[in-house]
């Protein structure tokens, strides 16, 4: 996945411009993002501030490092089924 070129403080900096009045096209056009990417950031961590904000990503980090070993030990669980069932 593509890492962001905003740190989580630049991004609650950007959101607080839009929230505090400026025109959606203005603050895209100051920070050079595409309006979608205001929106998505807006719907995404709307509320929050920077702290929070890098406390969610480091909750789906760890999330994804749970899934990834949950699946792998899924998968070797499936194996030693396999293994086992079979009758030489």
């Amino acid at each position: 996945m593509r890492k962001s070129k905003f740190t989580e403080s630049q991004i609650c900096a950007i959101l607080k411009q839009h929230a505090d009045g400026m025109k959606a096209a203005d603050v895209c056009r100051e920070h050079g993002i595409s309006e979608p990417t205001l929106y998505k950031w807006r719907s995404k961590y709307g509320g929050m501030d920077a702290p929070l904000i890098k406390e969610l990503k480091d909750l789906q980090a760890e999330n994804d490092r749970l899934k990834k070993m949950y699946a792998e030990s899924q998968m070797a669980q499936a194996l030693l089924k396999e293994a086992l069932g079979k009758k030489w």
